[in-house]
């Protein structure tokens, strides 16, 4: 992809959620809100002077929960986008690793191992989620005009980054995403007019 400096490039950062209450834990759907420590890990992440000027988020409460005081606070206008939603992990939803690889693990060494081959017992596989992030972010990308801030998810970072950096699907849990976590990507158009990202800096504890 060739890209040429048209002067529309835009950047969108993205974010992870900080610690939700119950500690480390494979969440997926769960909806857990963030607890205290999350919340100070959020706010600390957050410049003096925010850059963003519109803010994209999950559906979850851990994510939209902070997007919507974070837009109160510095007037930015928040949308949800379900694409957005973290990967479900079936049955280990609500579960430590350690408790996981006491009781089965074979299943977690295998995901470990090869996590488009070996999805968790009733979760979503890695292709299905990829199916459904890339199309959220292609509408975000396609639009994008200002600086904009999207509150996710670990597995959704990982996927776009990913998508992003054309990496195999197999090799997306070698990203390492912390809590509070910023990325920052820049978008401008490639010789044919299409959004082409690059990868500023990745896992930064502020923006």
């Amino acid at each position: 992809m060739q890209r040429i400096d048209t002067g529309d490039a835009v950047f969108i950062d993205l974010i992870r959620h900080g610690m939700p209450v119950g500690g480390r834990r494979y969440r997926g759907h769960r909806d857990d809100p963030l607890s205290e420590e999350g919340w100070a890990q959020m706010w600390a992440a957050v410049p003096e002077a925010p850059p963003w000027k519109r803010i994209v988020t999950s559906p979850l409460t851990r994510c939209r929960a902070f997007a919507e005081a974070l837009g109160e606070r510095i007037g930015a206008p928040v949308a949800v986008e379900p694409a957005f939603t973290e990967i479900s992990f079936g049955e280990w939803e609500g579960r430590e690793v350690a408790e996981i690889l006491a009781q089965t693990p074979e299943a977690m060494q295998a995901y470990w191992a090869d996590p488009v081959a070996a999805t968790p017992p009733g979760g979503e596989s890695l292709a299905g989620f990829r199916e459904r992030v890339v199309p959220g972010w292609e509408r975000l990308a396609g639009a994008a005009d200002v600086h904009t801030l999207v509150v996710g998810h670990g597995g959704l970072i990982r996927m776009l980054l990913a998508h992003v950096l054309d990496m195999p699907l197999a090799a997306v849990l070698r990203l390492e995403v912390p809590n509070a976590g910023v990325t920052r990507l820049r978008v401008q158009s490639d010789i044919n007019g299409r959004p082409a990202p690059s990868l500023v800096f990745h896992a930064r504890s502020r923006a």
